[in-house]
């Protein structure tokens, strides 16, 4: 009995010094905090609610250049570049906004979304001029704090940010993909895959392949020879025969393997696709022997 009565005390006891602090009564941020990590703890409120409450308070303490895509990691569409392959780097990196450079990626010209380079690119009309489709860009200061730029992204409608330094150079990109996430967490997209998982088949054929995977167990699954005898992995192996830090997009043809990189830091690379070779028709549709005439 006494049990019962404790531990209905301890909700309500909580609940009081949280709608105690709503009222003022709460020292200072952080104490206001850990009475919502608490609730979540005791399953008051639901846990992954609780977690972003926490986010939002982050956003405030984060600037842009805590979560920034860093300038060398940017995906840009070059303005002179033939619009057959504007149209092919588009669908091949898959982004849906990309900014436009000029000479350098410091001149910066406007953002192309997908969509416009779609609807400019159809059959029945004549084909527009790059600086035609493009919209203007937001550039914002790598101090700006998170929560002051969800604000703008929000009223300004506009869902990506170029992030420029002290000096007004560019310093990288920001989307409002990059600021949700601070809230909500990872927002995972087709290619995510979980850290402890190797290898995972598509189903068009293809593999999803960590790049952490020892390239000994990449070459038994996939009856490769990769050898280089300064990597272990085959990130390692990718970044070796590429000779730099691996680009997303980027492709290696060995021998019957593609491999692409789909997903890279400035650090190294982290996913990529493997597509092996089709199938033999041996190995798919064994030939019969011919029949015997009669």
């Amino acid at each position: 009995m006494s049990d019962d009565r404790s531990n209905q005390e301890r909700p309500r006891g909580w609940w009081e010094r949280f709608t105690q602090s709503l009222r003022g009564n709460v020292e200072d941020q952080d104490t206001l905090l850990e009475l919502v990590r608490e609730a979540g703890e005791r399953q008051i409120i639901d846990a992954e609610a609780a977690r972003m409450v926490d986010g939002i308070f982050r956003m405030g303490e984060l600037t842009v250049r805590d979560v920034m895509i860093p300038r060398p990691q940017m995906e840009v569409i070059e303005l002179d570049m033939p619009l057959a392959e504007i149209v092919a780097r588009v669908s091949e990196v898959g982004h849906s906004r990309f900014p436009v450079v000029g000479d350098d990626r410091d001149d910066v010209r406007g953002i192309l979304l997908a969509k416009d380079l779609l609807r400019g690119c159809r059959g029945d009309m004549p084909t527009p001029r790059l600086t035609e489709l493009l919209r203007p860009a937001t550039f914002i200061p790598e101090s700006k704090h998170l929560d002051h730029l969800l604000y703008e992204f929000r009223t300004g409608r506009h869902h990506m940010a170029v992030v420029v330094d002290e000096y007004g150079g560019v310093a990288g990109l920001i989307t409002i993909e990059d600021v949700l996430e601070i809230i909500v967490g990872e927002i995972e997209d087709e290619y995510d895959i979980d850290e402890d998982v190797m290898i995972a088949p598509r189903e068009d054929g293809d593999f999803l392949v960590n790049a952490l995977i020892p390239l000994e167990e990449f070459n038994a699954h996939f009856v490769a020879h990769l050898a280089d005898g300064h990597a272990d992995t085959l990130g390692g192996w990718v970044a070796t025969r590429l000779g730099h830090v691996p680009r997303m997009g980027e492709v290696i043809e060995e021998g019957n393997l593609r491999l692409e990189v789909l997903r890279a830091d400035r650090k190294r690379v982290q996913i990529l696709r493997v597509t092996p070779p089709p199938p033999s028709r041996s190995a798919s549709q064994p030939e019969t022997a011919p029949q015997e005439s009669a």
